[in-house]
Protein backbone atom coordinates (compact mmCIF):
# COMPACT_ATOMS: atom_id res chain seq x y z
CA UNK A 1 0.00 0.00 0.00
CA UNK A 2 1.66 3.19 -1.05
CA UNK A 3 0.10 6.69 0.85
CA UNK A 4 1.44 10.37 0.31
CA UNK A 5 3.04 11.20 3.41
CA UNK A 6 5.27 13.63 4.64
CA UNK A 7 9.42 12.22 5.07
CA UNK A 8 9.10 10.54 8.34
CA UNK A 9 11.42 11.82 11.19
CA UNK A 10 14.94 10.34 11.56
CA UNK A 11 14.42 7.15 8.70
CA UNK A 12 17.90 6.85 7.92
CA UNK A 13 19.09 6.78 11.39
CA UNK A 14 16.42 4.34 13.05
CA UNK A 15 16.74 2.02 9.63
CA UNK A 16 20.15 1.52 10.39
CA UNK A 17 19.27 0.62 13.37
CA UNK A 18 16.49 -1.85 12.53
CA UNK A 19 19.69 -3.46 10.81
CA UNK A 20 22.42 -4.02 13.69
CA UNK A 21 19.90 -4.46 16.26
CA UNK A 22 16.32 -5.89 14.76
CA UNK A 23 17.41 -7.92 11.95
CA UNK A 24 15.60 -10.92 13.34
CA UNK A 25 11.81 -9.34 12.84
CA UNK A 26 13.20 -9.43 8.79
CA UNK A 27 14.74 -12.55 9.16
CA UNK A 28 11.54 -14.11 10.78
CA UNK A 29 9.09 -12.10 8.32
CA UNK A 30 7.41 -10.58 11.31
CA UNK A 31 5.56 -7.23 11.80
CA UNK A 32 5.43 -6.06 15.82
CA UNK A 33 2.94 -3.55 16.68
CA UNK A 34 2.34 -4.25 20.13
CA UNK A 35 5.18 -1.88 22.28
CA UNK A 36 3.40 -0.74 24.72
CA UNK A 37 2.70 -4.39 25.62
CA UNK A 38 6.20 -5.04 25.63
CA UNK A 39 9.00 -3.49 24.05
CA UNK A 40 11.88 -5.33 22.08
CA UNK A 41 15.10 -5.83 23.06
CA UNK A 42 18.02 -4.50 20.93
CA UNK A 43 20.75 -7.19 20.03
CA UNK A 44 23.36 -5.85 21.70
CA UNK A 45 21.73 -5.76 25.52
CA UNK A 46 21.79 -9.24 25.30
CA UNK A 47 25.54 -9.40 23.86
CA UNK A 48 26.62 -7.14 26.33
CA UNK A 49 24.76 -8.19 29.27
CA UNK A 50 25.87 -12.31 28.07
CA UNK A 51 29.39 -11.07 28.45
CA UNK A 52 29.35 -9.73 31.94
CA UNK A 53 27.66 -12.99 33.21
CA UNK A 54 29.83 -15.29 31.25
CA UNK A 55 33.13 -13.22 32.90
CA UNK A 56 31.57 -12.12 36.45
CA UNK A 57 31.25 -14.03 39.53
CA UNK A 58 27.73 -12.80 41.25
CA UNK A 59 26.64 -14.02 44.46
CA UNK A 60 23.59 -12.85 46.48
CA UNK A 61 24.22 -9.68 47.64
CA UNK A 62 23.76 -8.60 51.67
CA UNK A 63 27.47 -9.79 52.74
CA UNK A 64 31.31 -8.92 52.58
CA UNK A 65 32.26 -11.90 50.07
CA UNK A 66 33.85 -11.27 46.75
CA UNK A 67 30.73 -12.23 44.55
CA UNK A 68 28.40 -10.39 46.88
CA UNK A 69 30.08 -7.32 47.08
CA UNK A 70 30.50 -7.65 43.21
CA UNK A 71 26.83 -7.68 43.04
CA UNK A 72 26.22 -4.70 45.29
CA UNK A 73 28.29 -3.27 42.96
CA UNK A 74 26.46 -3.45 40.01
CA UNK A 75 22.89 -2.86 41.73
CA UNK A 76 24.46 0.08 43.30
CA UNK A 77 25.17 1.04 39.84
CA UNK A 78 22.00 0.27 38.38
CA UNK A 79 19.61 1.93 40.33
CA UNK A 80 22.31 5.06 40.38
CA UNK A 81 21.44 5.02 36.44
CA UNK A 82 18.35 4.81 36.78
CA UNK A 83 17.56 7.87 39.07
CA UNK A 84 19.95 9.99 36.85
CA UNK A 85 17.76 9.02 33.79
CA UNK A 86 14.77 10.44 35.43
CA UNK A 87 16.26 13.27 36.95
CA UNK A 88 15.24 11.40 40.48
CA UNK A 89 18.26 12.12 42.98
CA UNK A 90 15.53 13.19 45.41
CA UNK A 91 14.03 9.87 45.61
CA UNK A 92 14.20 6.30 47.03
CA UNK A 93 14.73 3.73 44.01
CA UNK A 94 13.04 0.71 44.81
CA UNK A 95 13.71 -2.67 42.88
CA UNK A 96 10.32 -4.56 41.88
CA UNK A 97 8.89 -7.05 39.82
CA UNK A 98 7.21 -4.69 37.85
CA UNK A 99 5.04 -1.42 37.64
CA UNK A 100 1.91 -3.88 39.24
CA UNK A 101 4.44 -4.75 42.14
CA UNK A 102 5.24 -1.13 42.66
CA UNK A 103 1.84 -0.16 42.76
CA UNK A 104 0.89 -2.79 44.96
CA UNK A 105 3.31 -1.30 47.59
CA UNK A 106 1.51 2.09 47.83
CA UNK A 107 -1.65 0.75 48.03
CA UNK A 108 -0.53 -1.93 50.98
CA UNK A 109 1.50 0.90 52.63
CA UNK A 110 -0.64 3.82 52.34
CA UNK A 111 -2.65 4.78 55.13
CA UNK A 112 -5.86 5.14 54.15
CA UNK A 113 -7.06 4.02 57.59
CA UNK A 114 -6.53 6.78 59.04
CA UNK A 115 -9.35 9.58 57.09
CA UNK A 116 -7.80 8.10 53.54
CA UNK A 117 -9.38 9.22 50.18
CA UNK A 118 -8.01 7.90 47.18
CA UNK A 119 -9.08 9.31 43.63
CA UNK A 120 -8.60 7.44 40.26
CA UNK A 121 -8.78 8.17 36.54
CA UNK A 122 -11.25 6.59 34.96
CA UNK A 123 -8.53 5.89 32.32
CA UNK A 124 -6.16 3.89 34.76
CA UNK A 125 -4.53 0.68 34.19
CA UNK A 126 -6.01 -2.14 36.78
CA UNK A 127 -3.07 -2.42 38.68
CA UNK A 128 -3.69 1.23 39.67
CA UNK A 129 -7.64 0.49 40.35
CA UNK A 130 -6.84 -2.15 42.06
CA UNK A 131 -5.41 -0.04 45.32
CA UNK A 132 -9.19 0.71 45.78
CA UNK A 133 -9.44 -2.64 47.61
CA UNK A 134 -6.59 -1.61 49.79
CA UNK A 135 -8.71 1.44 50.83
CA UNK A 136 -11.86 0.33 50.86
CA UNK A 137 -10.71 -2.74 53.81
CA UNK A 138 -8.63 0.68 55.95
CA UNK A 139 -12.19 2.15 55.93
CA UNK A 140 -10.88 4.65 53.31
CA UNK A 141 -13.32 6.13 50.70
CA UNK A 142 -12.65 6.29 46.81
CA UNK A 143 -13.83 8.02 43.69
CA UNK A 144 -13.76 8.39 40.26
CA UNK A 145 -12.77 11.33 37.71
CA UNK A 146 -14.18 10.55 34.77
CA UNK A 147 -12.72 11.06 31.37
CA UNK A 148 -14.65 12.77 28.26
CA UNK A 149 -16.38 10.15 25.60
CA UNK A 150 -15.24 12.68 22.60
CA UNK A 151 -11.70 12.88 23.06
CA UNK A 152 -11.05 10.50 25.91
CA UNK A 153 -9.38 13.36 27.74
CA UNK A 154 -9.43 14.32 31.33
CA UNK A 155 -13.05 16.56 32.60
CA UNK A 156 -10.93 19.45 33.66
CA UNK A 157 -13.25 20.78 35.47
CA UNK A 158 -14.64 17.82 37.42
CA UNK A 159 -10.99 16.59 38.57
CA UNK A 160 -10.75 20.37 39.58
CA UNK A 161 -13.71 20.14 41.68
CA UNK A 162 -13.09 16.44 43.23
CA UNK A 163 -9.48 17.50 44.31
CA UNK A 164 -10.54 20.69 45.28
CA UNK A 165 -13.77 19.53 47.33
CA UNK A 166 -11.85 16.98 49.56
CA UNK A 167 -11.82 18.09 53.81
CA UNK A 168 -8.28 19.39 54.87
CA UNK A 169 -6.28 16.68 56.82
CA UNK A 170 -6.87 13.39 55.31
CA UNK A 171 -4.32 11.35 53.79
CA UNK A 172 -5.45 12.02 50.51
CA UNK A 173 -4.11 9.95 46.82
CA UNK A 174 -4.73 11.30 43.46
CA UNK A 175 -3.46 8.05 41.21
CA UNK A 176 -3.44 8.91 36.98
CA UNK A 177 -1.14 7.87 33.83
CA UNK A 178 1.07 10.30 32.17
CA UNK A 179 0.36 8.44 29.08
CA UNK A 180 -3.02 5.83 28.71
CA UNK A 181 -1.90 2.54 28.31
CA UNK A 182 -5.14 2.46 25.77
CA UNK A 183 -5.71 5.48 23.77
CA UNK A 184 -2.51 6.83 23.73
CA UNK A 185 -3.57 9.91 25.36
CA UNK A 186 -0.84 11.38 27.68
CA UNK A 187 -2.46 13.60 30.80
CA UNK A 188 -1.23 16.86 31.75
CA UNK A 189 1.37 16.08 34.19
CA UNK A 190 0.28 19.99 35.47
CA UNK A 191 -2.24 17.94 37.23
CA UNK A 192 0.52 16.88 40.11
CA UNK A 193 1.67 20.28 41.10
CA UNK A 194 -2.17 21.39 41.17
CA UNK A 195 -3.07 18.09 43.39
CA UNK A 196 -0.14 18.62 45.68
CA UNK A 197 -1.39 22.15 45.84
CA UNK A 198 -4.12 20.91 47.18
CA UNK A 199 -2.95 19.07 49.92
CA UNK A 200 -3.17 15.32 48.02
CA UNK A 201 -0.45 13.07 47.02
CA UNK A 202 0.27 11.95 43.84
CA UNK A 203 0.73 8.41 42.02
CA UNK A 204 1.86 8.34 38.58
CA UNK A 205 1.93 5.60 36.61
CA UNK A 206 4.71 5.92 33.89
CA UNK A 207 4.48 2.49 32.76
CA UNK A 208 3.13 3.53 29.02
CA UNK A 209 4.74 7.11 28.82
CA UNK A 210 8.31 6.43 29.53
CA UNK A 211 9.47 4.09 26.52
CA UNK A 212 8.84 7.32 24.62
CA UNK A 213 9.41 10.53 26.69
CA UNK A 214 11.43 12.03 28.96
CA UNK A 215 10.08 12.27 32.40
CA UNK A 216 11.65 15.21 34.54
CA UNK A 217 11.17 14.32 38.09
CA UNK A 218 12.41 17.52 39.23
CA UNK A 219 9.95 19.03 37.03
CA UNK A 220 7.10 16.79 37.87
CA UNK A 221 7.45 16.50 41.48
CA UNK A 222 5.24 13.27 41.85
CA UNK A 223 5.78 11.45 45.51
CA UNK A 224 5.03 8.08 43.76
CA UNK A 225 6.28 6.63 40.26
CA UNK A 226 5.61 3.24 39.10
CA UNK A 227 7.07 1.78 36.24
CA UNK A 228 8.03 -1.58 34.41
CA UNK A 229 11.91 -1.22 32.51
CA UNK A 230 10.87 -4.38 29.79
CA UNK A 231 7.77 -1.27 28.85
CA UNK A 232 11.02 0.89 27.50
CA UNK A 233 14.01 -1.51 26.30
CA UNK A 234 12.76 -5.15 26.13
CA UNK A 235 15.04 -6.44 28.59
CA UNK A 236 14.97 -7.64 31.36
CA UNK A 237 11.53 -8.72 31.81
CA UNK A 238 10.47 -9.31 35.69
CA UNK A 239 11.98 -5.80 36.70
CA UNK A 240 10.37 -2.52 37.29
CA UNK A 241 10.22 0.14 40.40
CA UNK A 242 9.13 2.29 42.42
CA UNK A 243 10.50 5.57 42.99
CA UNK A 244 8.95 7.53 46.14
CA UNK A 245 10.31 10.89 47.24
CA UNK A 246 12.52 10.74 50.10
CA UNK A 247 10.38 13.06 52.10
CA UNK A 248 7.20 11.08 51.52
CA UNK A 249 8.91 7.61 52.01
CA UNK A 250 7.88 7.49 55.64
CA UNK A 251 4.37 7.73 54.57
CA UNK A 252 4.54 4.63 53.22
CA UNK A 253 3.74 2.15 56.33
CA UNK A 254 4.75 -1.24 55.73
CA UNK A 255 2.73 -3.52 57.22
CA UNK A 256 5.24 -6.66 57.60
CA UNK A 257 8.75 -7.43 57.28
CA UNK A 258 10.95 -10.32 55.74
CA UNK A 259 14.31 -10.81 54.83
CA UNK A 260 16.63 -7.76 53.53
CA UNK A 261 14.33 -5.26 54.64
CA UNK A 262 15.24 -5.37 58.44
CA UNK A 263 18.08 -4.46 60.37
CA UNK A 264 17.11 -6.57 63.77
CA UNK A 265 14.71 -9.00 64.44
CA UNK A 266 13.54 -10.26 67.73
CA UNK A 267 11.65 -13.41 68.30
CA UNK A 268 11.61 -13.97 72.06
CA UNK A 269 10.90 -10.51 72.37
CA UNK A 270 8.29 -9.04 69.82
CA UNK A 271 10.37 -6.27 68.08
CA UNK A 272 11.89 -5.49 64.31
CA UNK A 273 13.83 -2.43 62.95
CA UNK A 274 13.15 -1.47 59.15
CA UNK A 275 15.52 -0.34 57.27
CA UNK A 276 15.81 3.49 56.46
CA UNK A 277 16.39 3.06 52.51
CA UNK A 278 15.32 1.11 49.43
CA UNK A 279 15.79 -1.88 51.20
CA UNK A 280 12.19 -1.45 53.39
CA UNK A 281 10.60 -2.58 50.64
CA UNK A 282 12.78 -4.73 48.00
CA UNK A 283 11.46 -8.18 50.11
CA UNK A 284 13.71 -10.90 49.78
CA UNK A 285 16.66 -11.77 47.35
CA UNK A 286 15.99 -9.20 44.50
CA UNK A 287 16.91 -10.64 40.97
CA UNK A 288 20.45 -9.59 41.20
CA UNK A 289 21.69 -11.43 37.76
CA UNK A 290 19.24 -9.20 35.96
CA UNK A 291 19.49 -6.08 37.82
CA UNK A 292 22.68 -4.92 36.16
CA UNK A 293 21.28 -5.33 32.66
CA UNK A 294 18.62 -2.29 33.13
CA UNK A 295 21.35 -0.11 33.53
CA UNK A 296 22.49 -0.93 29.63
CA UNK A 297 19.24 -1.27 28.67
CA UNK A 298 19.54 2.67 29.51
CA UNK A 299 22.84 3.28 27.74
CA UNK A 300 20.75 1.95 25.02
CA UNK A 301 18.26 4.17 24.98
CA UNK A 302 20.86 7.04 25.76
CA UNK A 303 22.48 6.73 22.44
CA UNK A 304 19.45 6.65 20.76
CA UNK A 305 18.24 10.00 22.65
CA UNK A 306 14.71 10.08 23.90
CA UNK A 307 13.94 13.14 21.85
CA UNK A 308 14.60 11.63 18.64
CA UNK A 309 13.15 8.29 19.47
CA UNK A 310 9.96 11.02 20.39
CA UNK A 311 9.85 13.05 17.23
CA UNK A 312 10.13 9.56 15.17
CA UNK A 313 7.47 8.04 17.15
CA UNK A 314 5.05 11.02 16.70
CA UNK A 315 6.01 10.99 13.26
CA UNK A 316 5.29 7.59 12.44
CA UNK A 317 1.59 7.66 14.64
CA UNK A 318 0.86 10.74 12.37
CA UNK A 319 1.47 8.72 9.67
CA UNK A 320 -0.67 5.72 10.61
CA UNK A 321 -3.45 7.61 12.01
CA UNK A 322 -3.40 10.18 8.55
CA UNK A 323 -3.46 6.54 6.19
CA UNK A 324 -6.30 5.14 8.85
CA UNK A 325 -9.05 7.86 8.77
CA UNK A 326 -9.13 7.75 5.08
CA UNK A 327 -10.10 4.49 4.59
CA UNK A 328 -13.76 4.10 3.36
CA UNK A 329 -16.23 1.34 1.77
CA UNK A 330 -16.89 2.21 -1.98
CA UNK A 331 -20.54 2.98 -0.02
CA UNK A 332 -19.20 5.80 1.77
CA UNK A 333 -19.37 4.08 5.33
CA UNK A 334 -16.34 4.30 7.73
CA UNK A 335 -14.25 1.35 7.92
CA UNK A 336 -12.14 2.44 11.14
CA UNK A 337 -13.27 4.06 14.14
CA UNK A 338 -10.32 5.37 15.61
CA UNK A 339 -10.71 6.38 19.27
CA UNK A 340 -9.66 9.13 21.17
CA UNK A 341 -8.65 13.12 20.14
CA UNK A 342 -9.13 13.65 16.36
CA UNK A 343 -6.39 16.47 16.09
CA UNK A 344 -3.98 13.60 17.72
CA UNK A 345 -2.57 16.90 19.81
CA UNK A 346 -0.85 15.21 22.95
CA UNK A 347 -1.10 11.51 22.22
CA UNK A 348 1.62 9.34 22.19
CA UNK A 349 2.91 5.68 20.52
CA UNK A 350 -0.56 3.62 20.74
CA UNK A 351 -3.94 3.63 19.63
CA UNK A 352 -6.90 1.77 19.59
CA UNK A 353 -9.49 1.37 16.68
CA UNK A 354 -12.74 -1.10 15.58
CA UNK A 355 -13.10 -2.35 12.04
CA UNK A 356 -16.70 -1.86 10.70
CA UNK A 357 -17.77 -4.03 7.39
CA UNK A 358 -19.87 -1.68 5.03
CA UNK A 359 -22.73 -2.65 6.38
CA UNK A 360 -21.78 -0.71 9.21
CA UNK A 361 -21.31 -4.09 11.62
CA UNK A 362 -18.57 -4.23 13.88
CA UNK A 363 -15.99 -6.66 13.51
CA UNK A 364 -15.06 -8.90 16.99
CA UNK A 365 -11.14 -7.79 18.48
CA UNK A 366 -10.73 -11.33 18.78
CA UNK A 367 -11.48 -11.86 14.65
CA UNK A 368 -9.24 -9.08 13.84
CA UNK A 369 -6.73 -10.45 15.96
CA UNK A 370 -6.63 -13.85 15.04
CA UNK A 371 -6.67 -12.68 11.04
CA UNK A 372 -3.52 -10.26 11.73
CA UNK A 373 -1.36 -13.09 13.46
CA UNK A 374 -2.08 -15.26 10.35
CA UNK A 375 -0.17 -12.97 8.88
CA UNK A 376 2.43 -12.22 11.28
CA UNK A 377 1.35 -8.99 12.64
CA UNK A 378 1.48 -8.84 16.29
CA UNK A 379 -1.63 -6.31 17.62
CA UNK A 380 -3.29 -6.65 20.69
CA UNK A 381 -6.91 -6.80 21.61
CA UNK A 382 -9.20 -6.60 24.42
CA UNK A 383 -10.39 -4.36 27.01
CA UNK A 384 -6.17 -4.03 28.08
CA UNK A 385 -6.74 -4.43 31.32
CA UNK A 386 -8.57 -0.62 31.62
CA UNK A 387 -11.95 -1.13 32.23
CA UNK A 388 -12.69 2.70 32.96
CA UNK A 389 -11.70 3.99 29.26
CA UNK A 390 -13.36 0.34 27.35
CA UNK A 391 -16.95 1.27 29.40
CA UNK A 392 -17.15 4.97 27.83
CA UNK A 393 -16.52 3.84 24.13
CA UNK A 394 -19.16 1.53 24.54
CA UNK A 395 -21.72 3.84 26.32
CA UNK A 396 -21.64 1.67 29.45
CA UNK A 397 -23.71 2.86 31.97
CA UNK A 398 -23.86 2.54 35.64
CA UNK A 399 -27.19 0.44 36.13
CA UNK A 400 -26.00 -2.20 33.35
CA UNK A 401 -23.07 -2.91 34.87
CA UNK A 402 -24.42 -2.78 38.26
CA UNK A 403 -27.17 -5.47 37.49
CA UNK A 404 -24.34 -7.40 35.72
CA UNK A 405 -22.13 -7.38 38.71
CA UNK A 406 -25.48 -8.14 41.24
CA UNK A 407 -26.65 -11.16 39.22
CA UNK A 408 -23.61 -13.60 39.71
CA UNK A 409 -20.55 -14.25 41.81
CA UNK A 410 -18.13 -14.71 39.27
CA UNK A 411 -18.28 -13.59 35.27
CA UNK A 412 -16.11 -13.61 31.96
CA UNK A 413 -16.03 -11.00 28.95
CA UNK A 414 -18.10 -13.92 26.78
CA UNK A 415 -20.17 -14.06 29.74
CA UNK A 416 -20.83 -10.21 30.53
CA UNK A 417 -21.02 -9.55 26.40
CA UNK A 418 -23.95 -12.22 26.03
CA UNK A 419 -25.35 -9.96 29.32
CA UNK A 420 -25.24 -6.63 28.04
CA UNK A 421 -26.08 -7.46 24.50
CA UNK A 422 -23.16 -4.47 23.66
CA UNK A 423 -19.34 -5.17 22.23
CA UNK A 424 -16.72 -4.41 25.03
CA UNK A 425 -13.22 -4.08 23.95
CA UNK A 426 -11.24 -3.06 20.44
CA UNK A 427 -7.60 -3.26 19.00
CA UNK A 428 -4.64 -1.68 19.81
CA UNK A 429 -1.70 -0.68 17.58
CA UNK A 430 1.35 0.74 19.29
CA UNK A 431 4.95 1.48 17.55
CA UNK A 432 8.24 1.94 19.03
CA UNK A 433 11.93 1.78 18.23
CA UNK A 434 11.88 -1.10 15.58
CA UNK A 435 8.74 0.16 13.59
CA UNK A 436 9.82 1.46 9.73
CA UNK A 437 7.23 2.65 7.62
CA UNK A 438 6.76 -1.01 5.61
CA UNK A 439 4.93 -2.01 8.71
CA UNK A 440 3.24 0.20 8.77
CA UNK A 441 1.94 -0.20 5.13
CA UNK A 442 1.73 -3.86 5.53
CA UNK A 443 -0.88 -3.46 8.49
CA UNK A 444 -2.74 -0.80 6.50
CA UNK A 445 -2.87 -3.04 3.52
CA UNK A 446 -4.34 -6.07 5.87
CA UNK A 447 -7.27 -3.23 7.33
CA UNK A 448 -7.77 -2.62 3.51
CA UNK A 449 -8.31 -5.85 2.89
CA UNK A 450 -11.68 -5.89 5.07
CA UNK A 451 -12.78 -2.82 2.64
CA UNK A 452 -16.33 -3.97 1.04
CA UNK A 453 -16.64 -6.97 3.16
CA UNK A 454 -19.44 -8.51 5.59
CA UNK A 455 -18.76 -9.98 9.36
CA UNK A 456 -18.85 -13.28 8.50
CA UNK A 457 -22.23 -14.78 9.04
CA UNK A 458 -20.06 -17.17 11.76
CA UNK A 459 -18.81 -14.29 13.60
CA UNK A 460 -22.05 -12.59 13.41
CA UNK A 461 -23.37 -13.05 17.21
CA UNK A 462 -21.40 -11.21 18.47
CA UNK A 463 -21.13 -8.36 15.94
CA UNK A 464 -22.49 -5.04 17.01
CA UNK A 465 -24.03 -2.52 14.49
CA UNK A 466 -22.50 1.62 14.63
CA UNK A 467 -25.37 3.70 15.60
Amino acid sequence: MSISYSPLKHEAFFNDLFQKEYDRLRVDGQVYLDFTGGNLHAQCQIDEHFKLLSKTILGNPHSINPSSLKTTELVASARQKVKDFFNAEDYHCIFTQNSSAALKIVGECYPFESQGNLLLLADNHNSVNGIREYCQKKNGYYQYASIQYEDLQINSVELDGLLSSSEEGKNKLFAFPAQSNVSGVKHDLKWIDKAQSLGWEVLLDAAAYVPTNTLDLKVHRADFVALSFYKIFGFPTGIGCLLVRKDKFNKLIKPWFAGGTVTMVGVKSSHHYLTDNHERFENGTINYLAIPAVETGIKFMEKIGMQRLNERVTSLMHYLYTALISLKHDNGNTLIKVFGPTDRKDTGSNLILNVFDSAKNLYPFELIEQMAAQKKISIRSGCFCNPGIDEVNNCLTFDELTKYFSSRDKGDYHDMLHFLKKMRGANRISVGISTRKSDLDIFLSFIESFKNKQVPSDWSATAQTLV
